[in-house]
């Protein structure tokens, strides 16, 4: 399924054009947001989506998942991940598994400049870890203005989901991950000449030696492990304090299913955790017509996508 999901092709014709947005999260950082607004966007509530590991804005679910939001009254700003969607140029740093920090720039922009006042933060794989860390850190009183937030596949501990993506089976995953970071760094090393070491970037086909080479020491870990320890939502999960939906696959070659049973989780009661046996990674694909019900607007029935439209049934009973 999860890569019947990935390779399928979706039209989404009901999806409109979206509006360009940059956003300037650090003296050295500027972000691309793709952006669909309703005819008065201060009456509506805001959904921002964080794509995964080498996603960008226009990956297969933030396209889903925000035609849907959007048919059902949302704002959607999907944002890439530093560098991703094409922006190598723009940030001289890294994106990484920990960096709450942009997305809260996000908010806080729209916030005071654009002045909307609800939000809901929806996070795939690493950008679910991202999410949930965020929701950690909020706790019940920072940014008043996310009402709820969810995550599907999130790498909520990272050394548990990097033991499972190093499973022999799943060695085509980790190497079409790894070609894509190698391709990342060449990039960022031609915008960025003499910030990156490249030599010997060909040899690194372990998404754990990238992250010690250059994730972890860029973003001011001390290697991959801590990186990995630090940066897991887990650390903060506990403190989430306000509706929080989680969904996991048990089929999942990633993200383990144990994991969303530990205590920090299990006992916190802000989290809705819904584990359903198949599903894949950021797949979760039915037939369309094992359901019955169509979206209300939009003009379009059910598309068989059924993490998405969790998501957004959730956020919108809570928004």
């Amino acid at each position: 399924m999860t890569l019947y999901a990935w390779a399928k092709r979706r039209a989404l014709a009901s999806l409109p054009a979206a509006e360009a947005r940059y956003f300037d999260v650090a003296a050295d950082a500027r972000v691309l947001a793709h952006c669909n607004w309703q005819p008065d966007r201060a009456a509506a509530p805001t959904l921002l989506a964080l794509h995964g590991l080498e996603g960008s804005s226009e990956a297969h679910y933030m396209r889903g998942l925000a035609d849907k939001a959007l048919a059902a009254g949302f704002n959607v700003v999907r944002l890439n991940q530093r560098n991703c969607g094409g922006t190598e140029h723009l940030s001289r740093g890294l994106y990484h598994s920990g960096l709450t920090a942009d997305p809260r720039f996000v908010l806080n922009e729209l916030i005071e400049r654009d002045r909307l006042s609800r939000f809901m933060v929806a996070g795939y794989s690493l950008g679910g870890n991202v999410t949930m860390k965020l929701a950690g850190e909020l706790g019940a009183s920072g940014i008043p203005e996310v009402k709820a937030v969810a995550a599907v596949s999130p790498a909520i501990d990272l050394e548990a989901c990097m033991q499972a993506i190093e499973r022999p089976q799943n060695r085509i995953y980790e190497w079409n991950f790894c070609r894509n970071l190698q391709g990342r760094m060449r990039r960022k090393s031609k915008h960025f000449p003499g910030a990156f070491r490249i030599d010997g970037l060909w040899k690194l086909w372990s998404i754990r030696a990238f992250d010690d080479r250059y994730t972890a020491p860029n973003a001011g870990y001390e290697g991959a492990n801590d990186y990995y320890q630090r940066a897991s939502a887990m650390r903060v999960i506990d403190r989430v304090a306000r509706p929080a939906l989680i969904l996991s696959a048990a089929d999942d070659p990633f993200v383990p299913p144990e994991i969303f049973d530990a205590a920090e989780v299990r006992n916190n009661s802000h989290i809705t955790t819904v584990i359903t046996p198949g599903g894949g990674h950021c797949a979760f694909v039915e037939a369309a017509s094992a359901k019955a019900t169509a979206r209300q607007a939009g003009g379009g029935g059910y598309d068989g996508y059924f993490a998405e439209q969790l998501v957004v049934d959730f956020l919108k009973e809570k928004a």
